[in-house]
């Protein structure tokens, strides 16, 4: 009676060990893959912003005439 109760405890541990270590190396894979998709989520939406527009400075007359207004796309810009 001793040692098939030996044997179960022994089987019962084994079972527990190997279950604990099961839901470990998933939860682990599931964590890496959901890290894995935001990265290569940012990295795409990184890519898809445009450059953003730089702009000099000249001097100019105060008289109004020098002034330029277009469209860039992104919104009208009015040049003084």
């Amino acid at each position: 009676m001793q040692n098939i109760r030996s044997v179960f405890l022994l089987l019962a541990g084994i079972t527990a060990f190997v279950a604990l270590a099961f839901v470990t190396f998933s939860v682990t894979l599931a964590v890496g893959g959901i890290l894995t998709v935001l990265m290569v989520g940012r990295a795409l939406s990184l890519k898809m912003k445009p450059a953003p527009v730089r702009a000099t400075a000249k001097a100019r007359s105060h008289s109004g005439e020098n002034m330029r207004i277009w469209n860039d796309g992104r919104g009208t810009i009015i040049d003084l």
